[in-house]
């Protein structure tokens, strides 16, 4: 019985644990490219899956711009440290629709030729 109660104790623990949404006032003291920045850390390009840390440089961000009438953002950055010696080039587009932000997959394209700015607020919270 005991057991039991441990074990229910245990799962009740770890369902608790796992990632969590922020609350939508939560969500409204962050700056919109804080929160590109997060989003962006969080995909596997970015390291997110990386048990080696990484370090990011030349950080860029394009955006927000409208295209077709979603508005996007291209963010870019040169990471270190997963490969000896080697940098990778990871980027992704973001859309942000309601003030919801989500990746836009094979949309290259989109991000020709607009200017871009560097990106401090990546660099901040990937370097910790």
């Amino acid at each position: 019985m005991v057991a039991i109660a441990a074990m229910a104790f245990l799962a009740l623990t770890l369902a608790g644990c796992g990632r969590r949404e922020p609350a939508p006032a939560a969500v409204a003291s962050f700056t919109m490219r804080e929160r590109v920045a997060a989003l962006a850390l969080r995909q596997s390009g970015f390291g997110s899956i990386s048990v080696i840390p990484v370090r990011f440089e030349y950080s860029r961000i394009a955006g927000p711009f409208q295209d077709d009438g979603r508005t996007l953002y291209c963010v870019s950055a040169r990471m270190m440290g997963r490969r000896f010696l080697k940098g990778e080039k990871a980027k992704v587009v973001i859309r942000e629709e309601a003030g919801k932000l989500s990746i836009l997959e094979d949309v290259e394209e989109v991000c020709e030729g607009h200017r871009t700015e560097p990106f401090k607020e990546l660099e901040a919270l990937g370097n910790r």
